[in-house]
């Protein structure tokens, strides 16, 4: 299985070409779409959303992950097998909290190079060429060679801001829910925000803070957007209240 986590859009033209040459180099890996709509050029908030949805891809697997602000410049691509699934990318931080997190990460520079390069889809024209020689078990074609580290790394440690918003208005932040106690409120944008287990348990339109499915602190608001009765947005700081 080869699983996509990008910021090239849904709805663009993108997508679909990775697909095309994911087809055609593993013609027998099925494709799965874990998102395409990761927070455009924003990698920290990326990495971290990333990994919170490592853990919950078969092993085995290969992700071409890619949210690359710095295409065709100096970061070089890279391969990283953590806990018996590959990820493949820039070497921008993308990958690294996945990495950080892993009870084992391998770290691989990627050799292979098409013959034809573009200078804006390494997408398409290298990462997903590689992904395909992954997943097909050939991992001789990709001419991975080992290295010490990621070149950009996050770290492990959890990040305090909104990493993503999904279209009903809820936020997502990178902090792990298990490390907070729920009786804490949460402080956004001045404002303190109370935990419920789900939204039927406040008012409708009333915002709250829960242990969302991926074991995320989420954000979010009975029938409503929390992004807007919040006035909050990817990057948005979040603490925990005193007390």
């Amino acid at each position: 299985m080869i699983c996509l986590f990008t910021d090239f859009g849904a709805a663009d033209l993108y997508v679909g070409q990775v697909k095309a040459v994911l087809h055609q180099v593993a013609p027998e890996a099925r494709v799965v779409d874990l998102l395409n709509e990761a927070p455009a050029f924003n990698v920290k908030a990326g990495a971290h959303l990333l990994a919170a949805l490592a853990a919950r891809i078969p092993a085995g697997s290969v992700t071409l992950a890619v949210v690359d602000p710095g295409v065709g410049g100096a970061r070089k691509p890279v391969a990283v097998l953590a806990d018996d699934r590959w990820f493949v990318g820039p070497d921008n931080g993308l990958i690294s909290v996945t990495a950080a997190r892993a009870k084992r990460a391998d770290v691989f520079s990627i050799g292979w190079k098409p013959q034809s390069l573009t200078a804006s889809f390494h997408g398409r024209d290298l990462f997903a060429p590689v992904a395909g020689m992954l997943a097909r078990g050939d991992r001789r074609a990709a001419k991975l060679e080992a290295k010490a580290r990621l070149a950009q790394s996050f770290g492990a440690d959890d990040l305090a801001e909104v990493i993503y918003v999904d279209h009903y208005g809820n936020a997502l932040t990178g902090l792990r829910a298990g490390g907070l106690r729920r009786a804490r409120a949460l402080a956004v944008n001045g404002r303190e925000i109370a935990h419920a287990r789900v939204f039927s348990d406040v008012a409708p339109g009333a915002p709250f803070w829960y242990e969302n499915s991926l074991g995320l602190v989420e954000l979010a608001a009975n029938s409503g957007s929390a992004a807007t009765v919040l006035g909050i947005q990817v990057g948005q700081a979040v603490t925990v209240a005193p007390g």
